[in-house]
């Protein structure tokens, strides 16, 4: 049996994690240091929310690094730990926090679009998106827990494509059921890849989402 100081300690503990907004069923929320909480204003850096907020570490890190977490709130944070929980109106939000100046932000911002993306109003920001090469890199890291890792995909140059890669089409292609030519030159940013087959991407071209042989396409610099 507890004695009652230790009782008293296991109440002034508790509240403290309450205080907090931790939660014991989310073992990824981690308390926002001064650092975060400055950074943040004090709101959900990826909806603005201001209640029960916490910080998130940007896989595949898993530090306190100010570089390397976000601040969320309790919605944002159940629905990036639980992709069944994933709410796609919720996050509408990302059309002003990709804009963010802050990589990490940016790179769960990439990375929530990307898994969005069938929505079609995510794959239109996407296309407009700008990142820093070794931010995009980031972004794409934790790709290889996916299937698509276990085969690649190579332009018409050879070069391995990625997912998100800008490709350019190398031939006047004629996009059936959709009443258009793809023209020669065309760029298609943010492209997927065809998980069963490494012959195969995908892309928006004037507006419509089309099958694209990657031997008709080259990776842009």
């Amino acid at each position: 049996m507890l004695t009652q100081e230790k009782q008293l300690d296991n109440i002034l503990i508790l509240s403290i994690i309450i205080d907090n907004h931790i939660y014991n069923k989310c073992p990824l929320l981690m308390i926002i240091n001064s650092e975060l909480q400055t950074r943040s204003n004090s709101k959900c850096e990826l909806c603005a929310a201001t209640d029960q907020l916490s910080g998130y570490p940007v896989a595949p890190y898993d530090d306190e690094s100010i570089d390397h977490n976000i601040v969320v709130c309790h919605t944002c944070n159940d629905q990036l730990t639980d992709s069944a929980k994933t709410d796609a109106n919720h996050w509408r939000c990302l059309n002003d926090s990709m804009w963010s100046q802050v990589p990490a932000v940016q790179v769960v911002a990439w990375r929530m679009l990307n898994q969005l993306r069938a929505e079609g109003w995510p794959q239109d920001l996407l296309d407009i998106m700008y990142m820093e090469d070794e931010v995009m890199v980031w972004a794409k890291l934790v790709l290889g827990d996916s299937d698509e890792s276990s085969i690649t995909h190579k332009d018409s140059n050879g070069t391995f494509l990625t997912a998100g890669d800008t490709v350019t089409l190398t031939k006047d292609l004629t996009v059936k059921g959709a009443g258009f030519t793809a023209k020669r030159g065309t760029a298609v940013r943010n492209i997927s890849l065809v998980p069963d087959n490494s012959n195969q991407l995908e892309g928006r071209v004037n507006g419509t989402q089309i099958v694209i042989l990657t031997e008709f396409v080259k990776r842009a610099n």
